[in-house]
C-alpha cells in the first residue's frame, strides 16, 4: 500500500508555481509511478482539501558532464493540483 507521503514529495515553490496560486493551483512533485487517482487521494489526505483537477507532467533528466564522465539527473514528475471553489492551501513564505 501506497501512504500519502511516498505518493507527495514535496509541494514546488517556484516562479511559475506562484503564479498559479490565486486560481487554486499547486504544483507538486510527486513518485514518478504515481498516478492521478493516487494524488488525488493524498493531496486530499494530507492537506484537508477537495481536489477538483489533476494534471502531470515528466520531466525527463538531463545530461551532466563531471570530469570526464558523463552522468544524468534522475527524471522526476510533476503534478498541478487544481482545487475546488473557495479551498485554499496554507504556504508557508
Amino acid at each position: 500500500m501506497n501512504y500519502a507521503q511516498d505518493i507527495i514529495k514535496s509541494l514546488m515553490r517556484t516562479e511559475k508555481s506562484t503564479v498559479y496560486e490565486p486560481s487554486a493551483k499547486y504544483l507538486f512533485l510527486v513518485g514518478i509511478k504515481a498516478n492521478k487517482i493516487q494524488i488525488k487521494s493524498a493531496v486530499e489526505q494530507l492537506y484537508k482539501v477537495k481536489v477538483k483537477d489533476v494534471n502531470t507532467f515528466i520531466s525527463f533528466g538531463k545530461l551532466k558532464r563531471v570530469r570526464h564522465q558523463l552522468g544524468r539527473t534522475p527524471d522526476s514528475k510533476k503534478a498541478v493540483v487544481t482545487l475546488k471553489a473557495g479551498q485554499k492551501i496554507e504556504v508557508g513564505s
